[in-house]
């Protein structure tokens, strides 16, 4: 199941993708709209800008915005950095592999069922970036020139 903090992220990365190439977005406009409390808020975006994904800017004007164009973060990497493993089981998990306690995984059925699950997971949340998360009447509403 996706964690609180990581849903609160993605909410805030898809309001900072609708607003993309307007400028710095305060952390209070982004808590306010997105009904997120803004202390876990606060500590979301920081580990965001930590790990290159968002910039700031302080003082007046000041605020969050993306770094990196929406199409080019997947999915997965923001659920890696804010919550961990995509992996159900530790021992399938491609960045944060543990050995399971008491267990044989060359003979154990719920390790090729997950190394399964994890592959289909993957396959999915690397293919979706967070322009993906952008509300549909916002980019509806953007004009795009013919060529």
């Amino acid at each position: 199941m996706l964690s609180k903090k990581s849903h609160y992220a993605f909410k805030a990365l898809g309001y900072l993708v609708d607003h993309h190439q307007q400028g710095p977005i305060l952390i209070s406009e982004i808590a306010e709209n997105k009904k997120i409390p803004l202390k876990f808020l606060e500590n979301i975006l920081l580990e965001l800008r930590h790990a290159g994904i968002l910039e700031s800017k302080k003082g007046k004007g000041g605020g969050y915005f993306l770094k990196l164009e929406p199409s080019e973060v997947s999915l997965a990497k923001i659920i890696r950095l804010v919550n961990g493993p995509i992996a159900l089981l530790p021992c399938v998990s491609l960045n944060f592999y543990e050995k399971c306690a008491n267990c044989n995984e060359t003979h154990c059925g719920m390790h090729e069922i997950f190394v399964e699950v994890r592959d289909a997971t993957l396959a999915v949340l690397e293919k979706k970036s967070l322009l993906d998360l952008a509300d549909q009447e916002v980019v509806a509403s953007i004009s795009i020139p013919l060529l």
